[in-house]
């Protein structure tokens, strides 16, 4: 086999709940996950030695060594599989980016998932979806969603997922995406702060207020979801990380009030940010307000996705 290209969706939170930071560094979380048309390219080939090439959208952001989030997934698959499974020499990861760096998208994660799909598919490696996921749990908090896609429930870091019940109902989103980038651990360590400042007497916006509480999962959203409507949905999302974002990125407020004037049914910021994402209406709708906030000069660029959809998938090979 000459290589294996996957393909591997951005992810939304339609909720993130966090709460105080645990023994080991990390918070636990409550999120909703919601996977949208916005994909990156992975392919797998055989090689002496393990090695990524990127290409596309913030290519030169990305670690092209064993920092590599895609190179860490190869490793731990590898330790995962009984001696030999893997077969001899390397692997070659080349992946073309169109979901932004640090973004709040989870494109790094994405990316070791695909990794983790084309490399079980390259060494006919058998492992089923279960125990890919087990295996991303251990590279990543977003990976093991990115396997799954469609609408789910984290909890843990993230990586503990339950499928949301809900219709297949298909949302618009409209992503902003801002001129500059924010680092995830950056925005813990400020929402913590905040928190802080707020617990001993000093004042910060909500949701950073007060004392963080273990998290829990949002009743209105779920019953949002499952209702279909668009206009709930939007009155619905929330981010924990969102007013820590914003005060590491101030421009953000900018764009958020921006799209909601142009008529959007809810904003936030995406995860960790600096991404904004806008929900509207309907597929014309997303596209006046794609225009709209280009026109606006509020972000860098934007771009109009759909969801929930899969997650990682094999990309047929194109006969020769």
């Amino acid at each position: 086999m000459t290589g294996v290209t996957v393909r591997v969706p951005a992810k939304l939170n339609l909720q993130l709940a966090v709460g105080p930071p645990r023994a080991d560094g990390y918070h636990d979380l409550v999120t909703v996950f919601h996977a949208v048309s916005l994909f990156d390219e992975v392919t797998a080939a055989p090689a002496a030695r393990d090695g990524v090439a990127v290409t596309g959208e913030g290519a030169d952001q990305v670690p092209a060594d064993q920092d590599n989030l895609a190179l860490r997934a190869v490793a731990a698959l590898r330790g995962a599989l009984p001696g030999g499974t893997a077969g001899s020499g390397g692997v070659h990861i080349t992946i073309s980016k169109r979901i932004p760096v640090a973004a709040g998208l989870a494109g790094g994660s994405a990316d070791a998932a695909a990794a983790l799909l084309a490399c079980n598919e390259l060494w006919d490696s058998g492992l089923s979806q279960q125990q890919l996921v087990e295996v991303a749990a251990r590279v990543g908090s977003d990976v093991a969603f990115a396997l799954i896609g469609g609408t789910a429930v984290g909890r843990g870091r993230g990586e503990r997922l339950t499928p949301a019940l809900a219709p297949a109902t298909q949302y618009h989103w409209v992503l902003a995406f801002a001129d500059g980038y924010l680092s995830t651990p950056e925005v813990y360590a400020t929402l913590d702060r905040l928190r802080a400042r707020a617990s001993d007497g000093g004042r910060a916006p909500a949701p950073a207020r007060g004392k963080p509480r273990q998290p829990d999962l949002d009743a209105a959203l779920m019953s949002a979801l499952r209702s279909g409507e668009a206009r709930l949905v939007g009155r619905t999302l929330s981010n924990d990380l969102q007013q820590a974002a914003l005060s590491l990125f101030p421009p953000l407020r900018k764009t958020l009030a921006a799209g909601l004037e142009l008529g959007a049914l809810g904003a936030l910021v995406a995860g960790s940010g600096p991404t904004c994402v806008f929900l509207a209406a309907s597929a014309s709708r997303a596209l006046d307000l794609a225009v709209s906030l280009s026109s606006a000069g509020v972000c860098r660029s934007v771009a109009r996705v759909t969801g929930p959809v899969p997650g990682a998938v094999i990309v047929p090979a194109t006969p020769r």
